[in-house]
């Protein structure tokens, strides 16, 4: 299968995430089952994205920031 996205090494993804075409993450990014990644996201080093978390197309995360259960980004 080909990738259609560029995860640094050092990210984490749990079983069960959703990641649309194109995200880029940072250094430790970690996300977690259930997260949902829509396409073209951009998120910054040590994100945090918990479990049932959705980030709507084209949105950018800062570096250093946790997005918690329960939480919905549009782009």
């Amino acid at each position: 299968m080909e990738m259609e996205f560029f995860l640094m090494k050092t990210a984490v993804i749990d079983n069960g995430c959703l990641i649309g075409k194109e995200p880029k993450s940072g250094t430790s990014a970690i996300f977690m089952t259930g997260a949902e990644i829509g396409e073209n996201c951009n998120l910054g080093q040590n994100v945090v994205v918990s479990p049932g978390v959705k980030l709507g197309r084209n949105v950018k995360v800062q570096n250093n920031v946790s997005i918690y259960t329960g939480g919905y980004l549009r782009g």
